[in-house]
């Protein structure tokens, strides 16, 4: 099984801010967010884990599985939000409201990562891990997340850009053969 997690809240989630790669640890929260999420997953021991090589994400990976030492990869990092990283969630210009209230027919402001571009670098990702066995854990971001649920469900029509994940979601994916099935959130 390929189980997918986002990580726990840190200070910019908790004032509503932007976060794509601000580079920030989770706060105490966000330590009892994935404390909780490895008491879930306890059952299972992971034969590969996986982050994006932001704190925040690397810190879940360690806390859910501390016995594995993360393999970073940039292809988890969450999107780049560009001259929009730190903007406000409460106070968003027009284009990022357009933008975030219909991800599929509205793309991604100028300076911003098309969506695209996040589910070309998920589907990578995901194609280099699919034949490998065992329990692998992905600690990731809510956007670059959506990418790797998309990229595996290709039918869904851009519906997870919409959903909401929050912090220490988690997604499962059966992995047998070298092919990934369809997500399911745990």
């Amino acid at each position: 099984m390929i189980y997918i997690i986002r990580h726990g809240k840190t200070k910019m989630n908790q004032a509503r801010l932007l976060q794509g790669r601000t580079d920030l640890p989770l706060d105490e929260e966000g330590i009892a967010q994935a404390r909780e999420a490895a008491e879930r997953l306890s059952g299972i021991r992971f034969s590969h884990v996986y982050s994006s090589p932001l704190e925040r994400a690397r810190q879940t990976a360690q806390i859910v599985a501390p016995y594995a030492r993360p393999v970073l990869d940039t292809r988890l990092i969450e999107m780049d939000y560009g001259p929009y990283e730190g903007t406000d969630l409460r106070r968003l210009p027009p284009e990022l409201t357009e933008f975030f209230r219909d991800f599929v027919h509205h793309p991604a402001p100028a300076g911003m990562e098309p969506l695209s571009d996040v589910v070309k670098r998920a589907g990578s990702f995901l194609e280099e891990i699919a034949p490998l066995g065992g329990d692998i854990l992905v600690s990731t971001h809510a956007i670059a997340m959506k990418g790797l649920l998309e990229y595996l469900t290709p039918s869904s029509g851009g519906s997870y850009w919409s959903r909401f994940i929050g912090n220490c979601a988690i997604y499962a994916a059966e992995n047998k053969d070298g092919r990934i099935g369809l997500p399911a959130e745990l």
